[in-house]
């Protein structure tokens, strides 16, 4: 039986497993949700993950929620991309989802994808100066390797490196941060690279 994620493109958590999955060579297809219509806010989603979040991972009967979770699972079914240190794969993982992803998802979210008049000059201020220290870290983590953890890519990097793929503005300058820039583009380099708005349904010139 082929996966599904339920996902849609401009997730960047979505995008995480959508690419663990693709770069592992893992059987997949993606099942879109209406995220920006409500989808998930519906008995009919939550009835899949309660929680009421994209992405969600369903096989056979395994039903998986959070990003982190859906990349570790196909890391040990495939056995790639699991990095030579179990321990700093998973405090990459855990920094991503407190400092990392949280503050670029919700930065981005607010600058580009709410209502004018529902955002917050406010939040955007203090949102901005977290993704800088965010950024500053993993600049200066990179800065004297190629790969986050070890000397291959791991979950690690495709955590890390989710929401930095977008288009859509929200701090991340490959000009300012060029050894992050230069990480990127090694990540691309990857055979079955893709684009998250190439590879998962959902894009916002659909809601113009």
């Amino acid at each position: 039986m082929t996966a599904s994620l339920y996902c849609f493109g401009e997730s960047g958590n979505a995008y995480k497993a959508a690419l663990t999955m693709t770069l592992s060579g893992y059987d997949w297809t993606p099942v879109f949700v209406d995220f920006f219509h409500g989808e998930t806010r519906t008995p009919e989603f939550r009835a899949i993950n309660p929680m009421g979040e994209c992405p969600v991972f369903v096989e056979n009967d395994v039903t998986l929620a959070q990003s982190g979770l859906i990349q570790l699972h196909i890391a040990g079914l495939t056995g790639q991309f699991q990095g030579d240190d179990a321990a700093e794969v998973l405090r990459w993982l855990f920094w991503d989802n407190h400092k990392g992803s949280s503050q670029f998802g919700a930065l981005r979210f607010m600058k580009h994808f709410l209502p004018a008049e529902k955002r917050s000059d406010a939040v955007i201020g203090w949102l901005s100066g977290r993704v800088e220290a965010a950024l500053a870290t993993l600049e200066a983590h990179l800065a004297s390797r190629e790969w986050i953890v070890g000397a291959t890519p791991s979950i690690a990097d495709f955590a890390c490196a989710g929401y930095l793929f977008y288009p859509e503005t929200f701090g991340f300058d490959p000009v300012r941060f060029p050894a992050t820039g230069r990480w990127l583009e090694r990540i691309r380099a990857l055979p079955n690279w893709a684009h998250p708005y190439d590879m998962m349904p959902g894009h916002p010139s659909e809601r113009a």
